[in-house]
């Protein structure tokens, strides 16, 4: 919709595809090509003015009513006015015609990017299962068919082949049929409660009531949404497109959307009066999104604390295809889909976009008075997406869902809104009572239609319902599984910064590990005193200094830059080398309003959740806290694993290194061995991850040994394992396992070897000698070995190389440095004393045995 009254409407259109096809540099299509590329007739063109490069915009003085017929500007009141688009009771006119057949062909075009196979005039193609990537097909395929070039945004902005077929036109110069404010235009949807009693606001006084505004027409075949207000709308008396507008150069809504949140705020004025629900924890609830990533943790974590039976509602045609769907999305998330799990949940094929959610009215109305809880995470999450594509399943699915609450006996409704109501550049805070930004501040669809969301239901609270908001920011991977949300945008983000080792300048990460968000919202709805208000689940967030160093501390050294730096650099670097995994990513980079919403997202100041805090605290959980490199080791692995994130690796700058040299004697084996051999070695780390994640350090260097080759052999690659298999004993206990070497080497000919070497700790007196002493055998590649001997770290060299000797990537501060120093010493003299004392104990064991008889695996020592 472009006008929000009827003042003005010429003119605005008029200014509106004017400034439109400037900024295209000239249409290249009149009306009447444009519609006949659509196989359509058209009226009279409008007047055009200049000729050249200009050529073919269309004049800002002149307006084109729904005739194509071009009128003077008429002021308010006037004829020209009044005369402009249909009047009440006519029949549609040709421009009505025209959008109804344009409409047609654009659907036509869409339908082989649908899993359908079809798209109908008045359907969203997002929710008939389009993709990014096919609605850039599709604006390729309609600049094929009907020569038009159709921008990006606008398709995600609202994807309906009607409103599509409405912009184009009037971006070529027809003043197209305005949308009705309020009305959505997706069919076969109807509102399940009885119709609402008129009010003084539904008809102005001394005017007959009427349906619908001047200057539309009727969609014939389709049927009324379920949510739009019966009677006038009430937007006829907001200001003109202007008053939206800001001075400034800070972006804002698009009027059309504004007219559309409006009208979707006051339909939560028709929910059903209800009373407060029994104060009782919830044994039969209604779970919406359990396929999402949130919303499978949330299942598991209602049926583990909680004695509730869950009905989980699963966009599938049939129950079996359901429940196939559901258990696949938590085998996804590595969340268990068990018998037992199975007997506590009933799988409920729907659709939240749907009137009544998909289900029939015995269903529901059997739900209504049997359900004591409802539970709505289900949301469409996409940040390219505009409002008017977003609303069916943000907006309307949430205000179907307090109609349920609300019918039957009282229910409490627990919405998982989002911290993006506070998407607003600039604004001050972040509290869990703040107020919400403002809504023509917010750009991004997706941020327009949580906002909405979580207003219309706090007005649903005048009507005695109990909701309750909660409100997560980013949320993270799993701390013990590592399971992620490919799609969401710090997961994208993080890949990003760990993949090409750079930041953008940011104030706050407002975001938490999954299991824990999952964990307080099943607390909060199983205990009634939680009932009723607003949570900020953002856990403690992160500033650009924790990050920088978590990433150093797992050896990913970042550097950072400026916002536009980093954008036009990541999107570089993902056109050059370009990581399907993270194409998502790249799509929101280019588009403006998504990064709108990043730039909100980065600039933002901290969320605050001082009730979410005191919750948790009394419940005994959890505490909130930073979600940092620790948290988010299992994460990084799935990332790397799956081709989002970029580990550490050998061939990076070493975080922490050192040498060792050893020295011995080697012979065949079978023989003494009394051939000199020494190692002159480089043992390095990537990061502390790869201590806690593999026990294992890189080695380089070179062998020098005559009885293998003349000359020095060069350390192609080594491994070296601290306590291998956790020190498990060998031999019957008498040899611990405290270091386990494997090499791979390249004599001066080109010939390949390998060396395998341990350290073991033995119940001796010793024990100095047993850290330094490394049995080896050598060989040639895929062969047996042929040598085997012992070479011996010398004492005085051991501190002086391992200790003092130690090295620190310069790039860290001094404090980190000697932290990263401490860190090493500590966790490997850790590990070297757990292996000492090994074979001690079991000596000890051994001694204070008082069994009669040994077991037939043990032998006199």
């Amino acid at each position: 919709m472009r006008e929000v009254n009827n003042e003005d409407t010429s003119s605005y259109a008029g200014r509106r595809a004017a400034g439109e096809a400037i900024e295209r540099g000239g249409l290249g299509l009149s009306v009447a090509a444009l519609l006949s590329r659509a196989g359509l007739a058209a009226g009279p063109e409008p007047a055009v003015s200049g000729t050249g490069p200009g050529a073919g915009e269309v004049d800002p003085t002149t307006s084109v009513t729904g005739e194509g017929e071009g009128v003077s500007p008429s002021g308010p009141g006037t004829q020209g006015e009044h005369d402009a688009g249909v009047s009440r009771g006519s029949a549609p006119t040709s421009t009505a015609l025209d959008v109804d057949g344009l409409a047609s062909a654009i659907a036509e075009a869409a339908g082989p990017f649908v899993p359908g196979g079809r798209l109908s005039p008045d359907s969203d193609f997002f929710d008939a299962g389009g993709t990014s990537v096919g609605a850039v097909e599709l604006v390729a395929a309609l600049e094929d068919s009907l020569g038009v070039e159709l921008d990006l945004d606008e398709v995600f902005a609202d994807a309906r082949p009607r409103s599509l077929a409405r912009r184009l036109l009037a971006t070529a110069g027809t003043a197209a049929a305005p949308a009705v404010p309020g009305a959505s235009e997706t069919p076969g949807t109807e509102w399940s409660s009885a119709p609402p009693v008129p009010t003084a606001r539904t008809t102005a006084p001394g005017t007959a009531p009427r349906t619908q505004p001047p200057g539309t027409t009727a969609d014939p075949g389709t049927t009324a949404d379920p949510w739009t207000a019966v009677g006038d709308t009430p937007l006829s008396r907001f200001p003109a497109p202007s008053a939206y507008s800001s001075p400034s150069s800070d972006p804002s809504a698009r009027p059309e959307d504004l007219e559309q949140i409006l009208a979707d705020l006051s339909l939560a004025d028709r929910l059903p009066w209800t009373s407060s629900p029994e104060p009782l924890p919830p044994h039969r609830i209604l779970l919406t999104g359990a396929t999402g990533f949130l919303g499978g943790h949330l299942l598991l974590d209602l049926l583990r604390h909680s004695d509730a039976h869950v009905y989980c509602l699963v966009r599938a045609a049939d129950e079996e295809a359901a429940s196939a769907r559901l258990g696949a999305a938590l085998r996804t998330h590595r969340l268990p889909w068990s018998s037992e799990i199975r007997r506590r949940v009933t799988v409920l094929p729907g659709d939240i976009r749907r009137p009544r959610l998909g289900l029939s009215d015995d269903l529901w109305n059997t739900l209504a008075h049997e359900l004591d809880s409802v539970v709505g995470v289900a949301a469409a999450v996409d940040f390219l997406r505009g409002y008017q594509s977003l609303r069916q399943s943000n907006v309307i699915g949430a205000l179907t869902l307090a109609e349920l609450a609300a019918t039957g006996p009282p229910k409490p409704l627990h919405h998982i809104s989002s911290i993006a109501v506070f998407n607003e550049v600039g604004i001050a805070s972040v509290g869990e009572d703040d107020q919400l930004a403002h809504a023509d501040r917010l750009v991004a669809g997706y941020d327009q239609t949580k906002w909405a969301a979580e207003v219309a239901l706090r007005r649903a609270r005048d009507h005695g319902l109990v909701v309750t908001a909660m409100r997560p920011g980013g949320i993270g991977g799993h701390t013990r599984t590592g399971a992620y949300n490919p799609q969401d945008l710090s997961s994208g983000l993080i890949s990003a910064f760990a993949r090409f080792r750079t930041v953008p300048a940011f104030r706050y990460l407002n975001s938490a590990p999954v299991d824990w968000v999952s964990r307080v919202a099943a607390a909060v709805v199983c205990e009634p005193d939680a009932w009723g208000h607003d949570y900020n689940l953002t856990g403690v967030p992160n500033t650009l200094d924790d990050v920088v160093r978590d990433m150093a501390f797992g050896g990913m050294h970042v550097r950072v830059q400026d916002w536009d730096e980093w954008r036009a650099d990541t999107l570089a670097r993902l056109e050059a080398d370009p990581v399907p995994e993270l194409g998502f990513l790249t799509r929101v980079l280019r588009s403006p309003t998504a990064l709108r919403l990043c730039e909100a997202t980065l600039k933002g100041p901290a969320a605050t959740g001082e009730r979410t805090a005191a919750l948790v605290e009394a419940l005994g959980l959890r505490p909130p806290a930073r979600y940092d490199s620790r948290a988010q080791l299992k994460t990084f692995e799935r990332l790397a694993e799956d081709g989002l994130a970029r580990l550490p690796h050998k061939d990076d700058q070493p975080y922490l290194w050192f040498s060792e040299t050893t020295e011995g004697f080697v012979g065949p084996v079978g023989t003494a061995a009394d051939t000199p051999c020494s190692m002159a070695l480089t043992l390095s780390i990537a990061s502390m991850y790869q201590l806690a994640g593999e026990r294992r350090v890189d080695a380089d260097g070179e062998l020098v040994c005559s009885a293998v080759h003349p000359e020095p052999l060069v350390v192609v690659r080594g491994d070296v394992w601290v306590r291998p298999e956790e020190g498990i004993p060998r031999e019957h206990g008498q040899h611990h396992r405290l270091l386990r070497y494997r090499l791979l080497l390249r004599d001066a000919d080109g010939g390949r070897w390998w060396l395998e070497g341990h350290k073991h700790a033995r119940a001796r007196r010793d024990v100095w000698r047993q850290t330094r002493a490394l049995r080896v055998d050598i060989g040639r590649e895929g062969e047996p070995a042929v040598l085997t001997g012992e070479l011996v770290v010398p004492a005085d060299s051991y501190v002086r190389d391992q200790i003092d000797g130690i090295k620190v990537d310069p790039r860290l501060t001094a404090r980190e440095q000697r932290a990263a120093k401490l860190t090493w010493l500590a966790w490997f003299g850790l590990e070297m004393g757990r292996g000492l004392l090994g074979p001690f104990a079991r000596a000890a064991a051994d001694l204070l045995d008082l069994r009669r008889t040994q077991t037939p695996s043990e032998r006199h020592r």
